[in-house]
């Protein structure tokens, strides 16, 4: 059994290493690539998500690998304790979403994009969140572009039907570029993406649901 634990504790340390070994490149790589980071919210508060995840699997990995094979009682006990609060944390999010499952739903984020979307201010977190989410799936809105129809965005921007974050990128080179985002910002269907947001985000995340959930039963039941 000690031997065992270490073999399982040993793989997490490798795995956490790993994690904070490339969260701590990317932000400190000399090479530029934690510009082209940063300029995705989405991108950049994974890396933060990938330090915390593998700050926590090092720290986890050591306290049991130390744990078992010097048999100290000090070390495997810090270590059932991130355990079991990990346990916790795990329990309380899959109850919270079961009890606000019908917040996830189609026209609530539809609603909450009308009420809160501006359109191309940074500074703002539900904004540039959005704005990362939809240039990231190749979509617009919730639904599709209609979402943006007696919205927030349409106040402050009267004179677009949708936000640049909706335009597609890289069709056409310099000039033609700017023609093209100023077409489909006015309203052009052939410069934007129509796709709705959730839409594209079920199908991408579709394929990997059933792999998470595989895996979430295997990690619960070895802790």
């Amino acid at each position: 059994m000690k031997y065992l634990m270490f073999i399982f504790n040993f793989f997490i340390f490798l795995g956490g290493s790993f994690l904070l070994g490339v969260g701590i490149w990317v932000l400190l790589d000399p090479m530029g690539f934690r510009e082209i980071v940063a300029a995705n919210p989405l991108l950049f508060t994974g890396v933060y998500v990938i330090l915390a995840m593998g700050g926590m699997l090092f720290l986890l990995g050591f306290l049991g690998c130390c744990g078992a094979i010097r048999e100290n009682k000090c070390l495997l006990l810090f270590f059932f304790m991130l355990i079991l609060f990990i346990f916790l944390a795990e329990l309380a999010a899959a109850i919270l979403a079961f009890l606000f499952r019908e917040h996830l739903t189609r026209e609530y984020f539809t609603r909450e994009l009308k009420r809160h979307y501006q359109g191309h201010n940074n500074t703002d977190v539900f904004t540039s969140t959005w704005n990362a989410i939809m240039t990231t799936f190749d979509c617009c809105g919730v639904t599709g572009p209609e979402d943006f129809e007696e919205s927030l965005f349409r106040l402050l921007n009267p004179n677009q039907i949708v936000p640049e974050a909706c335009c597609q990128r890289n069709s056409y080179p310099g000039d033609l570029e700017h023609v093209s985002v100023e077409q489909c910002v006015s309203g052009s269907v052939a410069f934007r993406h129509n796709k709705g947001c959730y839409s594209a985000m079920v199908d991408y995340f579709e394929t990997y649901i059933y792999t998470a959930g595989a895996m979430a039963i295997v990690v619960l039941t070895i802790e």
